[in-house]
């Protein structure tokens, strides 16, 4: 059993840093242990255009720490009135890595998304003619299907249909929460591909409601049952080109997280390649962890791996149970804060 291990400096295929005091606070953390991250664009208001992931990449950049190997990858959102000529065009001059479909409320500042999945045709048919990506957060969002059933049914109602009617469009399907997203991913492949966070593989609904509310769990796809936990970590650690890191990193003010009405994300940015490490040390697939972590996302972008590397010991340490943050937010909660992790990156 290997106390240490080199691996290609891993990307983290979706990230929410916010904006602004909550930027500045939670970005090193991702900047410290990973090459390139797509970001996401559910800010208020959203960045739905080249000018606008033109200046959030501006804003991204000036945030970083002095020095840091790290490169902010683009998103647009999309929503029913996105111009398909704008796209391509933040496409062809390299602002525009990809597009994110949020269907609308169906996750934290998701109120702009798509309403009318007709209408973004036009938009999908060009990314599709000019080999640009689409993210997918891949719930339907309807008062009649079940928050637990929400992943299943968008699959069957809207990714099946879009693969057949886009055979050439590239697409990710994020934070797979469920079995029958993994089976669906690895049936769809390389078509599709699908990225899990960390907290997926580690946690169950149980664990979340079974002995009182516990809001910092609280995400968009919610935590589902152990069998879809298992096969999920069976999915990360197989070494299957078709799944890749995504850790969802999604930090909130601490009063916005334990309101009455608490927003849905969980803030795992500094722990989590130590956390992938540690699923992947007790599924008995370190030699896998590089595949999933720094190969894989790459290779269904079409991007080149990441050349220089990072190494993970053995070695206990606390997590932080927070960050500060300036300004009237003040802070925000980590996700395993306080928990002994037994790997940590040492180089």
């Amino acid at each position: 059993m290997s106390d240490t291990i080199t691996i290609r400096k891993p990307d983290d295929w979706h990230l929410h840093v916010r904006d602004n005091e909550m930027m500045r606070a939670s970005l090193s953390y991702t900047a410290a242990h990973f090459g390139r991250a797509i970001m996401m664009p559910n800010l208020i208001p959203p960045v739905r255009t080249v000018a606008d992931a033109q200046a959030y990449r501006e804003r991204i950049l000036s945030s970083l720490p002095e020095g840091a190997g790290f490169t902010p990858l683009m998103t647009a959102y999309l929503t029913d009135d996105t111009d398909p000529d704008d796209i391509e065009r933040g496409f062809r001059d390299g602002v525009l890595t990809g597009v994110k479909l949020y269907p609308a409320n169906a996750t934290t500042n998701s109120a702009a998304g798509v309403t009318d999945f007709a209408r973004i045709v036009p938009v999908l048919e060009r990314m599709e003619k000019i080999g640009m990506m689409l993210l997918i957060h891949g719930e339907e969002v309807l008062p009649e299907v079940d928050v637990f059933d929400r992943e299943a049914v968008f699959i069957e109602r809207r990714l099946a249909p879009m693969l057949k009617s886009f055979p050439g469009l590239k697409i990710v399907l994020e934070h797979l929460s469920t079995s029958i997203a993994v089976d669906f991913v690895r049936s769809a492949a390389p078509q599709l591909g699908g990225t899990i966070t960390p907290y997926h593989l580690q946690l169950n609904r149980t664990d979340w409601l079974g002995a009182g509310n516990r809001p910092y769990m609280y995400c968009m796809p919610v935590i589902k049952r152990e069998s879809d936990r298992l096969a999920l970590r069976e999915a990360a650690t197989s070494g299957d080109a078709c799944f890749f890191l995504g850790t969802d990193s999604a930090p909130h003010a601490m009063a916005k997280k334990l309101a009455v009405v608490g927003a849905a994300g969980v803030y795992n940015a500094p722990v989590a390649i130590e956390t992938y490490a540690q699923v992947f040390d007790e599924e008995g697939s370190l030699d896998k962890l590089e595949a999933f972590a720094s190969l894989n996302g790459a290779r269904h972008y079409g991007l080149t791996p990441n050349e220089a590397t990072i190494t993970l010991k053995r070695e206990p340490w606390t997590a932080p149970e927070e960050i500060l943050v300036e300004g009237p937010e003040e802070r925000a909660l980590c996700y395993r804060g306080g928990e002994t992790i037994p790997w940590r990156v040492v180089g």
